[in-house]
C-alpha cells in the first residue's frame, strides 16, 4: 500500500498506529501518521545533493488534491533550480515582515498608545482630543512606519493646518504626535522621536486667556441675574451657581456624580478620570452649595451613581460642555466678558486679592499642580481645614455682592454688555 496511489476514501479510513508511519502518494508525495493522530503531508526531495523534506500542510485542512498541487509547484521550482523549502522560508519570512509592519505604522502605534493611557485613567474628553488629533488631522502618518518617520513627514502634516491659521492645534497635534512616537522608541519599534528636531518650526500662537470677570461689581451683577433667572433649566442654574461657589473646572462640574458628594462630611470628591491633573480632588461645601444640591437631588437622583446634572435627552449624558457658556450669553454676557472657566479666574484673583488666605490653600482649591518638584514633595498637605473656612468665606462674599448689585436682570443685562 505504501507505494499505491493515494485515495479520499482511504484517508478518511486511516487509524494511528502504536509507531509512525508512511503512506506514499508517489512522486515523493507522502502522509505521515503520528501515534496521537496527527496526519501531515511530507515532500521529499533531493536538492544541491542532500536529501530534504517539505512540509505541506495537515490531513484534511489541505486535501489531497492541495498536498498534489503543492508537489507540482514544488517540482516546477525544482526544475527552475530552487530550493523549495528555502522559497518557502522566504514567503514565510516575507508575511512575518509585512506583519510586523502593519503593527508599527503610525496608525497601529496610536491606537496602542491611546489603550495605554485609558488604561492609566486618562479622562475620556482627553483620550477623545488625542484621537481626533491621531487619527484624523494626523491622517498623513497613518501607514508609515514609527521608525521611518522623519521632520519632513510631521511638518507635512502641521503645515496646512499651520496655514489655516489654527497656530494652537498645529503645537497640540505636534506634542500628541511626538508622544506616540516617544512611546514607540520607548518600545523598540523606533529609534528616535522625529518631533524634537521640529521647536520653533511653528508659528507660536498668540496666547488669548479665558474671558473672565474679576471685579467685585459686574461680579455681584452677573450672580443677581445668575439667581434671577426664572426661565433656566434647574440643572443649568445649579451648574453655573456650582461653578461660582467652588471654583471648579466646567468639565469637572458637568460630569458630577450623586455619589461623588457626602453630605454628612460636607466634601465633594471627584475621581481622577474626570480630573485634568488626573489626582483625586476633594472640595469642601460651603452651606449654600450644601442648599443647592439637596435642591438638586429629587430632580436628577436615578440611582446609584446617576449624574448630577443629565442633559435634557438623556439621564446617563451630562450637560454638554456649552451648556454654560450658552447660558451665560443668553443672561447677556458676550463670549469676551465672560466663560464658564472665567468663575476659576474670579475666585483665584479676588481670594488673594482679599488677603486672608495662604497661596497654597487657593492653589489647593483650583487643583493646580506645585511646578516646583521639590516644593511639590513637601507640599503634600491638601490645606483642607484652611479651604473650609475660605470656601465659606467665598460663598458668603458672592451672596453680599449678588445682594450689592444696583440692577434688575434686564438692567444688569444691558450693564452687562457695555463691560
Amino acid at each position: 500500500m505504501a507505494t499505491d496511489k493515494l485515495s479520499d476514501v482511504a484517508l478518511r479510513s486511516i487509524k494511528p498506529r502504536d509507531k509512525q508511519f508512511k503512506l506514499s502518494d508517489g512522486g515523493g508525495l507522502f502522509l505521515l501518521v503520528n501515534p496521537q493522530g496527527s496526519r501531515l503531508w511530507r515532500l521529499a526531495y533531493r536538492f544541491g545533493g542532500r536529501q530534504k523534506a517539505l512540509a505541506l500542510g495537515s490531513y484534511p485542512a489541505t486535501s489531497l488534491s492541495d498536498a498534489r498541487e503543492a508537489r507540482r509547484k514544488a517540482k516546477g521550482l525544482l526544475e527552475a533550480g530552487t530550493d523549495p523549502g528555502q522559497e518557502k522560508k522566504k514567503r514565510k519570512a516575507a508575511v512575518r515582515a509585512a506583519e510586523e509592519a502593519a503593527e508599527n505604522t503610525f496608525a497601529a502605534v496610536a491606537e496602542k498608545y491611546l489603550a495605554k493611557a485609558e488604561k492609566e485613567g486618562r479622562a475620556a474628553v482627553t483620550i477623545g482630543k488625542a484621537r481626533w488629533l491621531l487619527n484624523d488631522l494626523a491622517a498623513g502618518l497613518a501607514d508609515k512606519l514609527v521608525h521611518e518617520i522623519a521632520p519632513k513627514d510631521v511638518l507635512a502634516v502641521l503645515r496646512p493646518i499651520e496655514a489655516r491659521g489654527n497656530y494652537e492645534t498645529a503645537r497640540r497635534m505636534r506634542s500628541t504626535i511626538g508622544l506616540v512616537l516617544r512611546f514607540a522608541v520607548a518600545n523598540g519599534w523606533a529609534e528616535r522621536d522625529a518631533t524634537a528636531d521640529l521647536k520653533g518650526a511653528l508659528r507660536a500662537p498668540n496666547v488669548r486667556h479665558r474671558a473672565a470677570i474679576v471685579k467685585p461689581e459686574p461680579l455681584g451683577v452677573l450672580m443677581r441675574a445668575i439667581y434671577s433667572w426664572e426661565g433656566g433649566q434647574p440643572t443649568t442654574v445649579a451648574a453655573l451657581k456650582l461653578m461660582a461657589l467652588l471654583a471648579l473646572r466646567p468639565g469637572e462640574v458637568r460630569g458630577a456624580r450623586w455619589d461623588e458628594i457626602d453630605f454628612e462630611k460636607r466634601t465633594w470628591t471627584v475621581p481622577l478620570e474626570r480630573m485634568k491633573m488626573r489626582r483625586v480632588h476633594a472640595t469642601p461645601l460651603p452651606d449654600q452649595a450644601i442648599a443647592i444640591l439637596k435642591e438638586l437631588r429629587p430632580l436628577t437622583v436615578r440611582g446609584e451613581g446617576s449624574l448630577i446634572f443629565p442633559s435634557t435627552t438623556s439621564s446617563k449624558v451630562p450637560i454638554s460642555e456649552n451648556t454654560t457658556t450658552l447660558a451665560m450669553r443668553r443672561l447677556g454676557f458676550g463670549p469676551h466678558q465672560m466663560t464658564s472657566h472665567g468663575f476659576r479666574a474670579a475666585f483665584a484673583t479676588l481670594a488673594n486679592e482679599s488677603g486672608k488666605w495662604s497661596v497654597d490653600s487657593i492653589e489647593r482649591q483650583l487643583a493646580h499642580v506645585e511646578g516646583n518638584a521639590v516644593r511639590r514633595a513637601y507640599a503634600r498637605g491638601q490645606y483642607w481645614d484652611e479651604r473650609v473656612v475660605m470656601m465659606q468665606w467665598w460663598a458668603d462674599y458672592l451672596d453680599q455682592l449678588r445682594e450689592q448689585a444696583k440692577y434688575t436682570p434686564r438692567q444688569d443685562k444691558r450693564k452687562a454688555m457695555r463691560r
